[in-house]
């Protein structure tokens, strides 16, 4: 399951507590050039994994938002099939501290060897920030019936050659690439430095904002980044509900895109009353121009370089 060097969301489940006839339990997977991050695995995301064409073998983390079942009862499976294919490769398991007996019972649900290599990273009730693989990875606490974090992912800001530059004092070949090992290159015209011919710009970055009510913490995720997975469990109509239950409304999930300058949204977690995602992405849409209303199996990408766009509140 390489990733090709893409960089995209693999939409495993989109409903909210129950499967339906369309809809597995929630569930996405983050390919990430060669990593591969797996989040909230509901029931049966094995299956899913396999429909979309996807391996465990090749998961890097796997990352709960929080230990109801809808976000985490097809772990079991999962790490099943780690034993079951003898996996040497750590796997990193991260979730909110207090569910650490519910992680342990979900790691021994069957008669089963238990996989070696699963490192369990509880994340204090504050959140934390977690380097991973060269990304950084941070928890943020959300605003649930339980414990609750949100993830976000970001790659550090790397300089990008500016090509006409080189070109106009004719480094080209092999030059470029000892220019950038070495930060700098004698030229017939003399020293070019590598500063001198390209930017420095932000890395790409991703957040996951799962069952919460609107919160600061959801604000803090969705701050800047390049694709915002958001739960919208409830349509507008159902905002007294949402509240109650703390969950987000399409539109609330919309707002919260557009404030926080978020350049692509993902809406997922469907509640099963409503069948047509359409119903989801129109209300999203009124405040955020770039929506996506998820369905099982879709592949959404990054979007590529651009400018963020939105500003305002959200709640």
């Amino acid at each position: 399951m390489s990733s090709g060097g893409a960089r995209e969301l693999v939409v495993l489940g989109t409903s909210a507590q129950v499967p339906t006839r369309r809809r597995n339990q929630v569930g996405n997977l983050l390919l990430w050039d060669d990593d591969a991050i797996l989040f909230d695995p509901g029931e049966g995301t094995q299956r899913q994994l396999l429909l979309a064409g996807a391996s465990t073998g090749h998961l890097s983390a796997i990352c709960l938002t929080h230990l109801h079942g809808d976000h985490c009862l097809g772990l079991p499976g999962v790490l099943a099939r780690f034993v079951l294919d003898h996996r040497e490769t750590p796997v990193d398991l991260y979730f909110p501290a207090s569910g650490l007996e519910h992680v342990r019972r979900l790691c021994r649900a069957a008669v089963l060897d238990e996989f070696p290599g699963l490192r369990l990273v509880p994340v204090p009730p504050t959140g934390a920030v977690y380097e991973h693989r060269g990304l950084r990875l941070e928890a943020v606490p959300l605003h649930h019936a339980i414990d609750t974090v949100g993830w976000r992912l970001e790659e550090p800001a790397r300089r990008h050659l500016r090509v006409d530059d080189l070109t106009a004092l004719g480094v080209r070949g092999h030059d470029v690439s000892r220019l950038v090992d070495e930060g700098r290159l004698e030229t017939a015209t003399g020293t070019v430095a590598y500063e001198d011919v390209s930017d420095l710009r932000r890395g790409d970055r991703f957040a996951l904002v799962m069952d919460t009510a609107p919160c600061e913490g959801a604000e803090r995720l969705a701050d800047g980044v390049d694709l915002l997975v958001a739960e919208s469990t409830f349509l507008d109509v159902e905002a007294e509900l949402a509240a109650v239950s703390r969950h987000l409304t399409a539109r609330q999930a919309g707002r919260l895109a557009a404030a926080a300058g978020a350049r692509r949204l993902v809406l997922t977690h469907f509640s099963a009353r409503h069948p047509d995602e359409g119903d989801f992405a129109r209300e999203a849409a009124s405040h955020h121009d770039d929506v996506v209303a998820a369905r099982d199996l879709e592949r959404v990408r990054l979007p590529g370089p651009g400018i963020s766009r939105g500003a305002g509140s959200w709640g």
